[in-house]
């Protein structure tokens, strides 16, 4: 069975662990009907629609 030679370094195996926890932007795409940026699969924040129907009544 193999062994390692040298032990690894607290540094290596926390960056290691730590390289899990990172955080990722939410991914954005552009509505159809106004071309703001939006989350997919979510109404828009600034028309209200979703699936190219009015699914929000948004005051302007």
């Amino acid at each position: 069975m193999a062994v390692p030679k040298r032990s690894t370094s607290k540094a290596k195996s926390r960056s290691r662990r730590a390289s899990s926890w990172r955080l990722m932007a939410p991914a954005a795409s552009l509505c159809p009907t106004c071309s703001s940026p939006k989350r997919p699969h979510y109404v828009c924040p600034s028309c209200g629609y979703y699936k190219g129907r009015q699914a929000l009544e948004v005051e302007a």
